[in-house]
């Protein structure tokens, strides 16, 4: 007798069910599910802003210390999270940094020179919010020459007179009008020579010209200023560009064709002679030969801390390596080095630079 096996169809639908429901277990077993083509995976747990600095390669604690006390001050009801550069841009020679501060309750862009921030959530845009800090500054730093009572300046005098030739110039239209921008031109080198004469040290062997001779002075005041052989060709350039000066706004004061051209150039002339004199007199502070011990550089920056005893203190770093002389870790005064001891320089607007 022969015996067969057969398989009814619910068994078979049985088997391949379980079948199937076996190989659908080992397939989710060698593939998870997950993303499927372009889609990405949405971050729902962002790093804190204050574990941020952990990953940051290109810190600088002293400068985004600098930044940080601006910020506290600007902000007194905020606490920084996190300070991160996010650039540096050069616009007609003037450097500004870029900084990205993020606070407890805002997040803010600050730039430098001068220093100013600016809420993200106003100024989304960092090449928006740099056009405009920069147009700002400028019209700032045009301002600064104007006499103010509340920031005294040693050319206060000067910086009025020229300024009183410059509305003068504007509103002239005769001849006689722009002869008086010449004599106010000139009386405003005769205070410069004043201003300067009381700010630098004059050998007591020395002949001393008569106070309107502002030629004299100038070659006087120049020697002793900018003297020394290496310094020669700029010696010269300064006192010819002075004297050419002072021969131009002596011919507009009598001459019979003045017009707005000469009385506009000289008084773009005695500009230029003011801001040499101003310079030479900060050259001390602003060509500080002065350079890093460890790496030669002389990217040696200044920072306060007013941390430092009594009242705080102003210190020095390296921008280029780790150097730095912080004067609260110095029990002396002569324990420090003369790079220490530079006078620290302000701008007009009374902010150090």
């Amino acid at each position: 007798m022969e015996l067969t096996s057969r398989s009814t169809p619910t068994a078979s639908r049985r088997v391949n069910s379980s079948l199937d429901i076996e190989m659908q277990n080992a397939n989710s077993d060698e593939k998870p599910e997950g993303p499927k083509g372009d889609e990405c995976v949405v971050h729902t747990h962002p790093v804190p802003a204050e574990e941020l600095a952990r990953y940051s390669v290109d810190g600088d604690f002293h400068a985004e210390r600098d930044i940080a006390n601006y910020v506290e001050g600007q902000a007194c009801d905020e606490t920084i999270r996190h300070i991160e550069r996010i650039k540096q841009e050069i616009v007609l020679g003037d450097t500004y940094e870029i900084w990205d501060v993020t606070t407890d309750k805002d997040r803010w862009w600050v730039i430098t020179n001068l220093t100013n921030l600016y809420s993200q959530r106003h100024f989304p845009s960092l090449d928006y919010t740099l056009s405009f800090h920069i147009g700002l500054m400028m019209r700032m730093k045009s301002r600064s020459g104007r006499v103010d009572a509340d920031d005294p300046s040693p050319f206060d005098e000067v910086f009025r007179r020229v300024e009183q030739a410059g509305s003068r110039h504007d509103s002239a239209v005769e001849v006689e009008d722009y002869q008086s921008v010449g004599m106010l031109l000139r009386e405003s080198l005769i205070s410069l020579i004043v201003a300067v004469r009381r700010r630098v040290e004059v050998p007591a062997d020395v002949e001393l010209p008569q106070d309107s001779n502002f030629v004299a002075w100038t070659d006087l005041l120049m020697n002793q200023l900018c003297g020394g052989g290496s310094n020669k060709e700029l010696r010269q350039h300064l006192k010819n560009t002075a004297k050419d000066a002072w021969q131009l706004v002596n011919w507009l004061t009598h001459a019979r064709s003045a017009n707005e051209t000469a009385s506009s150039i000289a008084i773009h002339s005695c500009q230029t002679v003011i801001g040499h004199f101003i310079q030479v007199l900060e050259r001390q502070k602003r060509d500080s030969t002065e350079h890093c011990p460890v790496c030669k550089s002389r990217n040696v920056r200044t920072h306060f801390d007013i941390s430092i005893p009594p009242d705080g203190e102003y210190y020095v770093s390296c921008g280029v390596c780790d150097w730095t002389i912080h004067l609260g870790n110095i029990e002396s005064a002569e324990d420090a080095p003369e790079i220490a001891a530079q006078p620290i320089s302000f701008d007009l607007t009374g902010r150090r630079k």
